[in-house]
C-alpha cells in the first residue's frame, strides 16, 4: 500500500467519524465508500467494521448516560444470530453492486411517516432490528439509515438516539470483522491495510468523534434530522452514480 493510500484512509477516518459523532450514521455510508475506491471489497469490511467499531464503541462511551441498555442487549442478540447465518452463506458482492446496495440504502430516510412502524423500544423489534440491520450490513456494508428506521417512532432525544445507536452498531461492526475478516487471515490478510495505517487511523478516529459530539450539542432536533436527511440523499445518489458507471464500464 502507498503512502498516499495509507493517509487517504487515515483523512477519511477522522472526517467520517467526526459526521457520524454529529448525526449517529453517514459518516459510516461515506468511510465505506471512500474504502472501495482504494480496496478489495472484503478487506472494505474488515477494515470499515474496524474502524467503525472504535468510533462507535467511543462515542458511545462518551454518551454513555444516554444509551438505552434494553435496547443495545437485544439488539445484541439478533446480531449474532444474522453473523451466524451470514457466515454460511459467504456471500460477498462485487464493487458495482457494492456501490448499488450503499446508493439504495439511503432511499430509506424518504420512507414517509407511518409506512413502516417499528419502534426500538419494543423488546421485540429490538430484537428484530438486531438480525435484519446486522444482515444488510454484511451484505451491503452499511445500514445506518435502516437501524434509524427503528428509531424514529421512538420517544428518545437525539443524545439517546445517537448514543444507543451506536451501542448497537458496536456488534455489527464485530459481526463484520468475523465474518470477512476470517477468510482473510486464511490468505495471509489480503489487502488489508499494515498495522500504521490503523495506528494512526484509530486515535483520529476516537478524535473525530469527540468533535463531532460538540456540533451535536448545537443543533436542535429539527436542524438534527434535516442536515442528517440531506447528506444520505448526497451520498446515496453519488453512490447509484458510481454504480451505474462500474456497471456500463
Amino acid at each position: 500500500m502507498t503512502i498516499l493510500t495509507g493517509a487517504f484512509i487515515i483523512a477519511m477516518s477522522f472526517l467520517t467519524a467526526a459526521l457520524s459523532g454529529v448525526f449517529g450514521m453517514a459518516g459510516g455510508l461515506l468511510l465505506k465508500g471512500a474504502l472501495a475506491l482504494v480496496l478489495p471489497v472484503s478487506a472494505t469490511f474488515v477494515v470499515h467494521g474496524m474502524l467503525q467499531l472504535v468510533a462507535n464503541a467511543w462515542r458511545a462511551i462518551l454518551h454513555r448516560r444516554f444509551v438505552d441498555l434494553k435496547i443495545v442487549g437485544l439488539f445484541a442478540i439478533g446480531s449474532f444470530a444474522a453473523g451466524g447465518v451470514m457466515a454460511y452463506v459467504a456471500l460477498e458482492p462485487t464493487k458495482a453492486t457494492l456501490y448499488l446496495l450503499m446508493g439504495l440504502v439511503p432511499g430509506l430516510v424518504w420512507l414517509p411517516d407511518g409506512w413502516v412502524k417499528v419502534d426500538a423500544s419494543r423488546p421485540g423489534q429490538a430484537l428484530f432490528a438486531g438480525f435484519i440491520v446486522t444482515g444488510v450490513n454484511l451484505t451491503a456494508g452499511v445500514a445506518g439509515p435502516l437501524l434509524d428506521v427503528f428509531f424514529v417512532r421512538t420517544a428518545l432525544t437525539r443524545h439517546q438516539i445517537v448514543a444507543t445507536k451506536a451501542a448497537t452498531q458496536v456488534f455489527s461492526h464485530i459481526m463484520k470483522i468475523v465474518v470477512y475478516g476470517a477468510p482473510l487471515l486464511a490468505v495471509g490478510g489480503r489487502g488489508v491495510p499494515p498495522l500504521w495505517v490503523f495506528a494512526f487511523a484509530v486515535p483520529l478516529s476516537m478524535l473525530g468523534t469527540a468533535a463531532g459530539g460538540v456540533v451535536l450539542s448545537r443543533l436542535s432536533d429539527v436542524n438534527f434530522k434535516r442536515y442528517l436527511r440531506l447528506i444520505l440523499t448526497v451520498i446515496g445518489l453519488v453512490y447509484l452514480a458510481q454504480a451505474a458507471r462500474l456497471y456500463l464500464g
